[in-house]
């Protein structure tokens, strides 16, 4: 008993320690939801440009997706996770001492890189070290710590919009402050272990089976161990894994479905209002400073919302959770579009479109995120997982990129109405699609599940399955 409480204790320290990567991933996306208004004051944004500063950091990120799954396969998670805590915190000095819009877009997108490598790298290290019949919970913790950190970007920015609402550079104190969790993320993974499923991957059984047995029994370490060999020589005979692998029927299949995951996520419109709900909030009546304290329920209620989620993975189904999550942000959508008409230049419209952004994000951060976030370090073998985190997690970050760079010129365009009802379509193509594509995940190891995806291939031909193998 006392040896399986310190291996749950290491796997706490484990989750607590990687997830400030989430930690960072949501307080650098969220903090420009506060810091935009003072920021526009002082380097004289438009609408374009605002759109172009909050954007450039997403663009980094959709690179940063693809390149850090890549070296999260070559150099190892934990290593991986390291570099971007060094690169997390120079980012975050240059924003916080930009001079003008380059200088603040360059320093951005290289913040976005670490947080598009984290997105990627983070969930993996956690799905790589996890017990099967815990993976669900500790995966979603990196989301929990996601919008806990953009809870803390929300309150930092309340605070300090109003106390120094006076200061011209209120901004970026509110920006400096993601500096310190990054010291604490380095200087916390240098004790860390590495992902044993990527030692062993890399040959080294020896080192692989000392972890497992730091968070394993020994018996279910050994087990593993051999498990997971099993698997990594079932790959070995297929070359190192490229974007060649996409002729292979079922590996282009769960490629597909990584990348329909992932942008179904964004196009529900979520990030519209972590960037833009003070903006969003503005625009239905508030005053500045009141829409940057109304704007700490909406990271409230993403923290509340996270917790009842991860809870509920380990109850109910992934799919089935996911349709419900996307129905009731479709119909937030829906209403906010309504009565941003009907209520038009009302007393009682800032306060409406507070309770549907909150309503919305319940079932976003309640359902759709922690379901996506999971799914995506589940569906893909060992091989190919850092390949395919790294495409699926682009294609999230560019749809994000596209999302965050239109949306102040659609308000600015067709109002804020209009662009709701515009989401409101997107949201009905994503039910679409996890109604008609996704597979459930519930309850398999990683291995099965790949096991299962190969099996899918049996109803093409047997030269195509031949060629599978080749």
């Amino acid at each position: 008993m006392g040896g399986e409480r310190k291996q749950r204790s290491f796997l706490t320290t484990i989750i607590v320690i990687s997830t400030f990567g989430g930690l960072l991933f949501g307080y650098d996306t969220g903090v420009i939801n506060g810091a935009l208004p003072f920021m526009s004051e002082t380097l004289g944004l438009n609408a374009f440009t605002e759109g172009v500063v909050a954007s450039s950091l997403l663009l980094g990120a959709a690179i940063g997706a693809i390149v850090g799954g890549r070296l999260s396969d070559y150099m190892g998670r934990r290593k991986n996770i390291i570099y971007l805590a060094v690169l997390f915190f120079v980012g975050t000095l240059g924003c916080t001492f930009a001079p003008n819009v380059t200088v603040m877009v360059i320093f951005r997108f290289l913040l976005g890189l670490a947080v598009g490598g984290a997105s990627v790298t983070v969930p993996t290290y956690l799905a790589e070290v996890s017990p099967a019949e815990r993976r669900g919970r500790m995966v979603t913790q990196n989301e929990l710590m996601i919008v806990g950190g953009q809870l803390l970007a929300f309150t930092c920015n309340a605070v300090l919009g109003n106390m120094m609402a006076d200061d011209v550079n209120v901004w970026r104190y509110m920006l400096a402050i993601a500096s310190l969790p990054a010291v604490f993320l380095f200087i916390g993974m240098l004790r860390m272990p590495e992902s044993p499923r990527w030692l062993i991957s890399k040959g080294k059984n020896e080192e692989a089976l000392t972890v497992l047995q730091k968070i394993r029994t020994r018996d279910q370490a050994q087990i593993e161990l051999d498990e997971v060999k099993g698997t990594v020589l079932k790959g070995s005979k297929l070359k190192q894994a490229s974007l060649k692998d996409l002729s292979i029927p079922w590996i282009r299949r769960i490629v597909f479905l990584g990348i329909g995951i992932a942008v179904v996520q964004q196009i529900t419109g979520v990030n519209s209002i972590m960037y833009y709900g003070t903006q969003i909030l503005r625009d239905s009546g508030f005053e500045t400073e009141a829409a940057l304290i109304a704007n700490i329920a909406n990271g409230l209620i993403s923290v509340i919302a996270v917790c009842v989620g991860i809870w509920m993975l380990g109850k109910v189904r992934r799919r089935p959770m996911l349709l419900v999550g996307l129905a009731g942000t479709t119909t937030s959508l829906l209403l906010i579009g309504i009565f941003s008409n009907v209520l038009a230049g009302s007393d009682m419209l800032p306060y409406v479109v507070l309770s549907l952004t909150v309503t919305f994000l319940a079932f976003m951060q309640g359902a759709v995120a922690p379901v996506t976030w999971l799914m995506l370090a589940e569906i893909f073998p060992l091989r190919i997982r850092g390949l395919g985190m790294g495409i699926s997690v682009f294609c999230l970050w560019i749809a994000n990129f596209f999302i965050g760079l239109t949306f102040p010129l659609l308000l600015e365009k067709i109002g804020l109405s209009t662009t709701f009802f515009v989401f409101t379509a997107l949201g009905v193509i994503a039910i679409v699609f996890v109604k008609g594509f996704l597979p459930e995940t519930k309850g398999k190891t990683l291995e099965e599940l790949e096991s299962q995806f190969r099996s899918h291939g049996d109803k093409y031909s047997q030269k195509e399955a031949s060629e599978e193998v080749l």
